[in-house]
């Protein structure tokens, strides 16, 4: 089965020729190397580039073992430059390379090469792009598969496949399996036999318990706002371990170098500020979450949010958690300082949205209470609630716009309807 990855396909298409090396990031097994060497290269010669003029080395196979000098990949990649015409040089995981920066920057001026590169999560992350290539690298981060690329291949209801994807996630692999035995054993093995791993090696972890627990904490508690003076003191009164704060403020920086998690900022919507602390934490995929805690705490409410936190990161937004203080008025006339809750705060260059999620709004109580925090923003941007059903776009006197979450999901523009 091919899955098509258009976005990610279109990024790379719209970044040829730009003189920088493309950098394809992203969590383990999220399908860097399919995008480059299958689909990229493929639409390539779709567009008449011939095979000779694609040069794809994956660094992983050990047949390639020789490669991985930096002074042999050199020579191996200007043996292939044999004319004057473009070619594209794809070369996975180029971190096995020892100084691989200068074998790729030796073809930063070269008129007929342009280079792509995957590198692991272990020892090439995003700030490794910012610090070795000093803008002269470009990178495009690769996440899972979404709801919208992997829902057409999947021989289910709207409902049950969005419930088989909030459970087991998009990573391709997993995606491809048949039964639910299958997903379940490779995600777990691939947490605990690559992910742990490579962050242990990466930073010389010694307390590989603690590392752990504290992943337990944040699958535990996503959507769920935390820091790590309130992790530190889970730690010590519910495990009953003493544990460094420091050392704990570095293992959650670890977590999220290595993309299995992201943290979301609080942005204090009125006052236009950021606040320092404290933050939420969102799985990059759900399924990894969810083979984290043993299947156990599949609370759909809480999947959804992680889902929707996802897809628009994929979307291309900066996603915060804002909150909307207020002042009050009491029964006995005094006022009183509040503080309303919104989910994600979205920001694309002049695009901004607020956007609740609301896996059930019931009744009209629970319909004031999800509306409450946009009611309360006086600017004119865009308030949208999400629900976890299949519902009509509908739209109320005060601009709150409510939308299906399949309807958010599988319309690409559907943050415009």
């Amino acid at each position: 089965m091919i899955i098509q990855r258009p976005l990610y396909l279109r990024k790379l298409i719209s970044r040829r020729h730009n003189g920088m090396i493309k950098i394809v990031t992203g969590v383990r097994r999220c399908g860097k190397s399919f995008l480059l060497s299958t689909l990229y290269a493929g639409w390539l010669r779709e567009q008449g580039v011939e095979n000779d003029h694609i040069i794809t080395i994956n660094l992983e196979d050990r047949r390639n073992r020789k490669l991985r000098d930096p002074d042999a990949l050199l020579d191996y990649i200007d043996s292939k430059l044999t004319d004057d015409a473009v070619h594209y040089i794809m070369i996975d995981e180029i971190q096995h390379v020892s100084e691989f920066e200068d074998v790729l920057n030796s073809y930063l001026n070269m008129p007929n090469a342009d280079v792509y590169v995957t590198g692991s999560n272990a020892r090439f992350l995003s700030k490794d792009v910012i610090t070795t290539f000093r803008g002269r690298g470009d990178e495009i981060k690769l996440y899972p598969l979404s709801f919208g690329e992997v829902f057409p291949y999947m021989d289910l209801q709207k409902d049950r496949a969005l419930n088989t994807y909030m459970l087991f996630g998009g990573l391709p692999q997993v995606v491809q399996k048949s039964s639910e035995e299958e997903k379940n054993e490779y995600l777990k093995g691939l947490f605990t036999h690559t992910y742990i791993k490579d962050i242990k090696e990466r930073y010389s972890i010694k307390n590989i318990e603690m590392l752990d627990e504290l992943l337990n904490i944040l699958a535990s508690d996503i959507g769920t706002l935390t820091n790590p003076t309130k992790l530190t003191n889970t730690f010590e009164s519910v495990k009953h371990t003493k544990v460094n704060r420091m050392t704990l403020t570095s293992y959650l920086e670890y977590i999220c170098d290595s993309f299995l998690v992201e943290k979301a900022s609080r942005y204090d919507v009125k006052g236009k500020r950021y606040i320092d602390s404290p933050y939420k934490y969102y799985f990059t995929d759900c399924g990894l979450r969810n083979a984290l805690l043993n299947f156990r705490q599949t609370e759909p409410s809480h999947l959804m949010e992680n889902v929707i936190y996802n897809e628009l990161r994929v979307r291309g937004f900066n996603v915060d958690v804002g909150v909307v203080p207020v002042q009050l008025r009491k029964e006995d006339g005094s006022r009183e300082r509040k503080q309303f809750e919104v989910d994600f705060v979205c920001n694309m260059g002049s695009r901004r949205y607020y956007i609740q999620s609301a896996y059930r709004m019931p009744d009209e109580e629970k319909m004031k209470q999800e509306e409450a925090s946009l009611r309360n923003i006086d600017d004119s941007f865009k308030k949208i609630i999400i629900v976890g059903e299949d519902t009509p776009v509908l739209r109320n006197e005060a601009g709150i716009t409510t939308i299906g979450i399949y309807d958010f999901l599988l319309n690409e523009n559907s943050l415009d309807l």
